[in-house]
């Protein structure tokens, strides 16, 4: 898997390339957890859920259906459930872009999961398929999955890999954006 860095630096860049007027404290920590959010399976370990499961980790939770499902909905709870108060009826465009924010950052998670080189793949087509798969080409150093891994030579070449292979394409994308919208 990538860090928790790694998640978190792809979802605040999303929300700085393609959602400016969204991007708030309140915002960038919740698409920072949606970013995370499906590494919480992990805890399926103690109570005897086998890795290869679908409900195992990189299962399901790794896939685009769980992405739109816990994506849109934290999206719609965090955000009045997306109505105006003076038409609910109608739909405020701030939360359809917060939603979509918030998807995205879950989704980033298996895309960033499958560029890495360790571990099972992703079960990214999830319920239609419980195969795991991975992208072929894979630049990503698989992460420590403890907080003293990240104490060795082992975490220092992940955080350098990272670096390289999300840092920079994170900044190449918010610096393109802005570049756009300062032309526009």
């Amino acid at each position: 898997m990538a860090s928790l860095f790694g998640h978190i630096a792809a979802s605040t860049a999303l929300g700085y390339a393609f959602f400016p007027k969204q991007t708030r404290p309140a915002t960038l920590l919740l698409a920072g957890f949606c970013a995370f959010a499906p590494d919480l399976d992990v805890m399926g370990f103690h109570f005897g859920i086998p890795y290869g499961s679908e409900w195992g980790h990189r299962g399901w939770t790794h896939s685009i259906f769980f992405a739109m499902i816990f994506g849109g909905l934290l999206a719609w709870f965090g955000t009045g459930c997306f109505s105006r108060p003076d038409n609910p009826l109608s739909t405020d465009k701030s939360a359809v872009a917060k939603a979509a924010w918030l998807i995205m950052s879950t989704l980033s998670h298996p895309l960033l999961d499958m560029l890495t080189n360790g571990g099972r793949g992703c079960a990214l087509w999830w319920p239609f398929s419980t195969e795991r798969i991975f992208f072929p080409f894979r630049p990503i150093q698989v992460s420590p999955m403890s907080v003293g891994g990240f104490i060795s030579e082992w975490g220092i070449t992940v955080l350098a890999s990272e670096a390289v292979w999300i840092g920079l394409p994170a900044l190449c994308l918010v610096g393109i954006a802005r570049f756009i919208r300062a032309v526009r």
